[in-house]
């Protein structure tokens, strides 16, 4: 088998069997096809595509490229949720406990934020102490006793796809549905989950724009999952406009902590219920999705999801007296509020303009070495569709720079837009896949 043959023949817009497919990928990996000829192939996929099949059986040669976890020692039905990624997504800090707090095991992999918010990790180190880097023995043990644990990827984890989308970044071809699809599922199927929970986000401040290009890598990436045999069901949820009210690492956990006492926004809360409904039935300990949303709730008002979270921050080495005194968490030294120039209505948000608000600040990455400040971000006040008069507040930056607090707050006030007629407040939940 040679690669200029499988490139010649996926040029031809023909199929490639699951044979040549795992031959690209185990020889790429290996270092055996250079890097010149798997670009060429990787075009030739963008323009012509790939059909279901080849696209299943990509995912699993990437997924098979690495450690394939075994969580089989874990009791119960384990259950790991993804998202795309967008602005003040801090949805597994309180989805989670939530969902382990209904007896459902959650062991899930998370990775760190690059680009304009921290991941999940940088979040949950605002923690003092915690941490991530665990045997997987441990990491099992932790699931069984307190149903939950979060670890860092690994770096035997899809090795392929790691070579794969370096590759395509700077080949010009990320942007392939199947390509997409494969990657991400890649990672999710290699970290051993029974059943995966998608939240595929789309707007201004997704990865996917349009929102039939979200429901159509929502549907390949449940394609997926289900021919390689994991029960796995998408949200289809709105990002043209920021999740929630809170913007950055510490502000973010804070926000999550107040969703688990039953204080946090609607939207945010609507959304660890819509996917944590889906997490519970999947974990098969409601019988429909009223009953597997009281149950959340239930989790809520009893206190026993925030209980969770704190023993899931002490059993991963962090001080989980933060989880009851959230106001300890890191705090920025400086504060900048921007004002409504004008009265009338919140029209639009540019979410990704938020987004870079957060990293001017310092609360991403640029690069993958750069150094995340844990204590910054923004608070919102006014979200699309409410009414504002001039001179009320917006949203309040925090800093510790004052010439990045007014670059960012500058920033925030050309974002935020506002017209003369009221606006529409947008549908969060735009779709599911079940």
């Amino acid at each position: 088998m040679r690669m200029y043959d499988l490139i010649m023949k996926k040029r031809n817009r023909m199929s490639l069997s699951r044979e040549e497919i795992r031959f690209m990928i185990e020889h790429y990996t290996a270092g055996m096809i250079p890097d010149y000829q798997m670009s060429a192939m990787m075009m030739a996929v963008y323009f012509n595509g790939m059909n279901e099949e080849e696209t299943l059986d990509l995912t699993m040669a990437m997924a098979e490229s690495g450690d394939m976890l075994d969580l089989s020692s874990i009791d119960g039905i384990k259950v790991d949720k993804h998202s795309t990624g967008g602005v003040g997504d801090k949805t597994s800090l309180a989805l989670a406990p939530m969902v382990a707090a209904c007896g459902v095991p959650v062991a899930k992999m998370s990775g760190r934020g690059l680009g304009h918010t921290g991941g999940t990790i940088d979040k949950l180190e605002s923690f003092p102490g915690f941490s991530v880097s665990m045997e997987t023995d441990r990491f099992m043990k932790q699931v069984n006793e307190i149903g939950i644990a979060i670890m860092g990827q690994t770096k035997d984890l899809a090795p392929a796809d790691k070579k794969l989308y370096a590759l395509r970044d700077v080949t010009a071809t990320v942007d392939n549905m199947s390509l997409i699809a494969s990657s991400i599922m890649s990672k999710k199927l290699a970290s051993g989950a029974d059943a995966i929970i998608l939240d595929v986000k789309t707007g201004s401040g997704a990865f996917m724009k349009e929102e039939k290009d979200a429901f159509a890598l929502a549907e390949e990436m449940v394609r997926i999952g289900k021919g390689a045999g994991r029960d796995t069901r998408a949200v289809i949820s709105n990002m043209d406009e920021p999740l929630g009210y809170a913007i950055g690492n510490a502000l973010e956990v804070r926000e999550a902590i107040d969703t688990l006492k039953g204080k946090g926004p609607d939207d945010f809360l609507e959304l660890c219920l819509t996917l944590g409904t889906f997490m519970v039935l999947a974990g098969k300990k409601a019988e429909n999705e009223d009953e597997a949303r009281e149950m959340l709730l239930e989790k809520i008002e009893n206190g026993s999801a925030l209980e969770k979270l704190a023993q899931f921050v002490k059993a991963q080495g962090g001080d989980e007296s933060f989880v009851y005194e959230p106001e300890r968490l890191p705090r920025a030294s400086m504060e900048k509020t921007v004002t409504a120039a004008r009265d009338g209505f919140i029209s639009h948000i540019d979410c990704d303009q938020v987004g870079i608000c957060s990293l001017i600040l310092g609360g991403g990455r640029e690069t993958k070495d750069s150094v995340i400040d844990l204590s910054v971000g923004l608070r919102l006040s006014k979200k699309v569709g409410d009414k504002v008069r001039e001179g009320e507040t917006l949203a309040n930056l925090y800093g510790n720079d004052a010439s990045l607090l007014s670059e960012a707050a500058q920033r925030y006030a050309d974002a935020c837009h506002i017209s003369k007629e009221p606006v529409k407040k947008p549908l969060l939940i735009k779709g599911m896949i079940r």
